[in-house]
């Protein structure tokens, strides 16, 4: 990647956040979305990160997405009889997602990915500012 592994921890940790905040979005966009059948409802997802070594610097440590999993949890059973897509005993499905809780989430996430934004920049001046007291 780069000779400074700074640039590659705040890059891997703003890569994972853009991750996190795409679930995120998808999470709320499908949030009110519903299904005839628990089995066809959308399941919101959660990315699983793990911790990754930088090569060439053994005190640092970037992130990896792993894996985006879906949510085991059992979708919401609304009786609504007039909705298209009720099921013959008028029931429709609702994925178990908590716009809260998923707001909460989306703020924490926009701001770990600012703050990797300002770690990366404050590097590449501090980069810059090396090269140029050789002048």
């Amino acid at each position: 990647m780069s000779n400074l592994p700074i640039f590659d921890v705040a890059g891997s940790a703003m890569n994972a956040q853009s991750v996190r905040l795409s679930t995120i979005a998808s999470n709320l966009a499908n949030a009110d979305s519903v299904a005839g059948n628990p089995d066809e409802v959308y399941r919101a997802k959660q990315p699983v990160f793990r911790a990754e070594g930088v090569p060439g610097d053994p005190s640092l440590a970037g992130v990896n997405v792993t894996e985006v999993r879906e949510s085991t949890d059992a979708p919401l059973k609304r009786y609504e009889p007039g909705h298209p897509l009720a099921d013959a005993q008028g029931y429709v499905y609702a994925p178990a997602v908590d716009p809260v809780a998923q707001m909460v989430d989306l703020i924490s996430a926009s701001r770990s990915y600012q703050a990797n934004v300002e770690v990366f920049n404050s590097a590449k001046e501090l980069a810059l500012s090396t090269l140029q007291m050789g002048r």
